[in-house]
């Protein structure tokens, strides 16, 4: 069980042993959520859709539709899944 102590500034250092299990590194936002039962839970928070627009675009790439996007995941998948 890793133990961690509060300092007067209300800071707390994470246990290495728990970044490293959780992949934490600096800079990464943390929420905490206390339980009906008075328990802290502590998790990173993922990226939010903002973070991730404009990552697939790559110059002289045509857009394609929604409904192109299923008919290559559905062909994908019967040809994987014969």
């Amino acid at each position: 069980m890793a133990v961690a102590r509060l300092t007067g500034k209300g800071q707390v250092t994470i246990p290495k042993a728990v970044r490293n299990a959780l992949q934490l590194h600096s800079g990464i936002k943390l929420e905490f959520i206390i339980t009906e039962k008075g328990e802290l839970l502590l998790r990173p928070v993922t990226k939010s859709v903002d973070d991730l627009y404009g990552i697939l675009r790559k110059k002289g790439r045509k857009p394609v539709s929604v409904d192109e996007m299923n008919a290559a995941v559905t062909d994908r998948m019967k040809a994987k899944f014969k």
